[in-house]
């Protein structure tokens, strides 16, 4: 009779197999990527993952060509603690068959993410894999459809993260394009077709990184939320933003007990904004001046660059912060930033972030390539955002905020909570120099001295139409306030908006502009 010793050695056997060889770990070292097992292990609080169907199979024990899987079918499932809060993850191995998605490999994928969602747990998929397992035919490209059947039922549930630190092409790239943030390291590359392909149809010679690097998907597609370096940097990444998210739909983000004073001035904000309203300064200095310790942490960093969102904390509280950046475009809002800050909106209402808004805008960006693109559409996606949020709204106009760029970005008639103004800010339909050249244009031509008449109708106009005081008198803002006192006006605006419910006219769904 088989002894109980004779079985767990078995069992430890087949685990063994299932963990692979060093010749496994050094293949993938030598790419400068870590394994499945090595990335679980960084990603999760050390000893707390715990690993599910370790020894699944496919249907397969030999494929044509000869080539086998082995035990858990080339994709690491489980849970275990992220930052002390339950999470589950799926790691695709690359050194079994390539990390390819046969039938067993994808239910192993579903299930986690069923469980996920069951549980309400946030979601990371590791993706690393050579696409469809061709052996496997129709019942790979169905294993593809039942992800991605997931990733939308749990949209807008739990969070949902794709961390992609190797090959991600074909259909598989539709699965991290479902979650809600994607992360990429340098040496990772995702896209519809490979180089071949598009240099035998589309007769353009690219190489896998100028197709679909990292860098390219950070910089150009916005695709990626974030680039990091390494597969190390890349999971201390993911497990910094799943610290600013709540676990699911029904909770608050985690508060965390501030050391920073609430009470705290901040008198350099007089410096870094410039008054005059022509001259740039970088936005993330305010950002970081105002919010907790300094801290903030950015999406989409490298995209859409004129428009600066992220999350930070603001006495212990996370908040959502969305920031023209005159620095770049004179933070005008293009096509770009507005499907930028539209995501990110709409991220914070879905699972409980407070919105901030920091307001420093001259408009839409103008031309024929932003008309034939689509801003009015895209920059509508802004205006639903905003409308369609239902958490706290709060806004400072530090300098200028000119036509529809003032309407869609968090103002009274989207349903603003709370909205602030700098005394230096302008609010109004355009500058006072451009309102002075359409309405007296003929006035100052005829005027003796037409520079010295339009100087004086332009600190007229401005003086009676161009600044705070009017938007104030409205009740459009609801203070005008000294720059030094944000950050103890923001605090004091949360913690009254943090209790605030609203609800929207029952429907099946809205229809976001596309």
């Amino acid at each position: 009779m088989t002894s109980m010793q004779e079985y767990i050695e078995k069992l430890r056997q087949r685990k063994a197999i299932a963990r692979g060889t060093a010749q496994d770990a050094d293949a993938q070292h030598k790419k400068g990527r870590l394994t499945a097992r090595e990335r679980v292990d960084l990603l999760f609080d050390p000893g707390t993952f715990e690993e599910i169907d370790t020894l699944v199979m496919p249907r397969y024990e030999v494929y044509p060509g000869g080539k086998r899987s082995r035990y858990g079918d080339g994709v690491v499932t489980g849970f275990g603690l992220i930052n002390g809060r339950r999470a589950f993850v799926a790691a695709q191995d690359a050194s079994v068959m390539g990390g390819s998605l046969g039938e067993m490999h994808a239910n192993k994928i579903v299930k986690a993410m069923h469980m996920a969602l069951k549980y309400g747990c946030p979601f990371i998929a590791i993706n690393d894999s050579g696409g469809a397992r061709i052996q496997e035919g129709v019942d790979s490209l169905g294993g593809y459809a039942r992800i991605f059947d997931a990733n939308c039922e749990a949209s807008g549930v739990i969070p949902q993260l794709s961390l992609i630190m190797g090959p991600c092409a074909g259909g598989a790239v539709y699965s991290p394009a479902l979650t809600d943030f994607i992360f990429m390291t340098e040496n990772a590359y995702m896209f519809i077709t490979g180089p071949e392909v598009v240099r035998a149809v589309m007769q353009e010679d690219v190489t896998q990184d100028q197709l679909g690097g990292g860098r390219v998907h950070a910089e150009e597609s916005g695709v990626s939320h974030f680039l990091a370096r390494d597969d190390q940097e890349c999971l201390a990444m993911a497990r910094e933003l799943l610290s600013y998210l709540p676990l699911n739909n029904q909770d608050d983000p985690p508060y965390v007990r501030p050391v920073d004073d609430p009470e705290r001035r901040c008198p350099e904000l007089e410096e870094i904004v410039p008054v005059d309203p022509t001259k740039p300064y970088d936005v993330r200095q305010v950002i970081t001046s105002i919010l907790d310790d300094g801290r903030f942490f950015e999406v989409h960093a490298l995209w859409a660059q004129n428009m600066v969102v992220g999350f930070g904390r603001l006495n212990g509280y996370v908040v959502g912060i969305v920031a023209n950046q005159p620095m770049v475009l004179a933070g005008c809002i293009d096509i770009k930033a507005s499907i930028k800050a539209a995501h990110f909106i709409r991220i914070c209402d879905t699972y409980n972030v407070p919105i901030i808004t920091l307001q420093d805008v001259p408009g839409f960006l103008p031309g024929t390539n932003q008309e034939y693109g689509g801003i009015i559409r895209n920059g509508a996606r802004m205006i639903y955002a905003y409308s369609e949020a239902v958490v706290p709204k709060l806004m400072i106009i530090l300098r200028k905020s000119y036509g529809g760029a003032y309407c869609v970005m968090s103002s009274k008639g989207l349903r603003g909570d709370l909205l602030y103004a700098w005394p230096n800010a302008e609010l109004a339909v355009m500058g006072a120099a451009g309102a002075v050249n359409i309405l007296y244009r003929n006035e100052v031509k005829s005027a003796p001295d037409p520079e010295a008449k339009r100087r004086e109708l332009v600190e007229e106009y401005q003086e009676r139409f161009n600044n705070p005081y009017v938007a104030a008198a409205r009740g459009l803002i609801d203070d005008v306030i000294e720059p030094r006192d944000s950050r103890r006006v923001l605090i004091k605006a949360l913690e009254v908006t943090l209790s605030k419910r609203e609800r929207h006219v029952p429907r099946k769904h809205g229809i976001s502009p596309s």
